[in-house]
């Protein structure tokens, strides 16, 4: 009964929003012919109740893993509510002044002021309630996809000399249950190879819940090629913990076996809580990887970066692949500061936001303090990958999936 009153209740929220923006559309469509008035009527409250029926189907089967209709669906709805709540403050600020109108002509015998609302105003919401619409609808049908190679150069004086211009490649969060066909991601594939990088890596998520999802993109990412070596570590979704409904411990353990057995079939070299030696003419640098270490609640912290550490005190450059960026406050930069390079992803830089030269804005900054791009304190410096894949909105916008291709120079 309770959690059916909370669903009548919310159905008529939904319902009293569509109808406050229905006023904007029902003012600016006054002087529009008829038919076409009425097939954007119709088209109008369809919507709502697709949105109602998807809600309630949506509550119905809470706990079941959405198919990619379901979320490319629930997405699109998403969008047209959030597109509705612009219109709703452009009306809010007309209804104030409305009502103010109403009492200037009450306490005033002078010229009466007309309070009925304003067709610019709903003019203007719709307009600019147009412009996020337009962005998450296009941030679906082409950002997702929009694969971005962004190119770091990075100094150190004290990199060995052997491996200036050494060049690495980082991709992050995959998410490949995410994607509804094996294509795109055999484009990111084949735009990594053309970097001809000496070290890749992947810095987590490889799936979103279930190491089934990676199993139909397995052939396409294990043609990803290195000089040297393929290395990857774990994210928060590779562990399966997200899912609630599991017959017993055993078949969530087996789920992890897969998991790592995939990287193995990849021919990416996972790295748990370890290290491995790159050495050319007689010089070193290591690359050491931890398993997921979140410093936020909720998110466990199952990375040993001390077990990862040993046997690289003498190495005289570290990198570190660690897949939540709050790892760098949390720990790295505190007790392990001779760790030249942390590579993170994690936060996809919330698949939306602002990312032009100079500026760069998500509503994810007020979660994370590091989260896109290059952060350097001291002699340290980290790196927070946008991520390849997407999670939830099946789209980007701003934030566009990114390979990252760092050369590495002796300063």
């Amino acid at each position: 009964m309770q959690k059916l009153i909370s669903t009548g209740i919310i159905f008529l929220i939904l319902f009293l929003l569509d109808l406050y923006v229905f006023q904007a559309i029902r003012l600016v469509t006054q002087n529009i012919p008829p038919v076409v008035r009425n097939i954007i009527y119709f088209l109008y409250w369809s919507v709502f109740v697709v949105t109602a029926v998807t809600f309630a189907l949506a509550s119905a089967t809470r706990g079941t893993p959405p198919t990619n209709f379901q979320t490319y669906l629930a997405s699109t709805l998403f969008i047209f509510f959030a597109s509705k709540m612009v219109v709703v403050l452009f009306l809010f600020v007309d209804d104030i002044v409305r009502i103010g109108k109403v009492v200037m002509n009450a306490t005033s015998s002078e010229v009466a002021f007309d309070a009925s609302r304003s067709k610019f105003l709903s003019q203007l919401g719709l307009l600019v309630a147009a412009v996020p619409f337009t962005a998450f609808i296009y941030g679906m049908a082409k950002g997702a996809y929009d694969y971005q190679v962004k190119r770091v150069t990075l100094r150190f004086p004290n990199l060995p000399a052997s491996f200036d211009g050494f060049k690495m490649l980082q991709i992050s969060d995959l998410h490949t249950g995410s994607f509804m066909s094996e294509e795109p991601l055999r484009e990111a594939v084949q735009l990594i190879n053309k970097q001809e990088a000496d070290l890749v890596f992947f810095t987590g998520d490889l799936v979103n819940n279930l190491a089934s999802e990676v199993q139909p993109h397995i052939p396409a990412l294990s043609e990803i090629r290195a000089k040297t070596a393929v290395y990857s570590v774990l994210g928060n979704h590779d562990y399966a913990d997200y899912v609630r409904d599991w017959p017993n411990p055993a078949a969530k353990a087996e789920n992890m076996r897969a998991m790592l057995d995939s990287h193995r079939r990849m021919g990416w070299q996972l790295l748990l809580n370890e290290n491995r030696i790159i050495e050319r003419n007689g010089e070193q640098i290591a690359v050491l990887g931890v398993e997921n270490w979140g410093n936020r609640a909720g998110f466990p912290k199952y990375g040993r970066l001390g077990q990862a550490y040993q046997g690289t005190e003498n190495v005289p450059f570290k990198v570190l692949l660690s897949h939540d960026p709050s790892h760098w406050d949390g720990e790295i930069n505190k007790d392990f500061q001779d760790i030249d390079l942390t590579l993170s992803g994690h936060t996809h830089g919330m698949q939306f936001g602002v990312n032009i030269p100079g500026w760069k804005w998500s509503p994810v900054q007020y979660v994370y303090k590091q989260w896109a791009g290059l952060y350097k304190k001291g002699r340290q410096h980290l790196y927070v990958n946008t991520g390849l894949g997407f999670l939830g909105y099946p789209g980007r916008v701003g934030f566009l999936p990114e390979i990252t291709v760092f050369e590495l120079k002796r300063a």
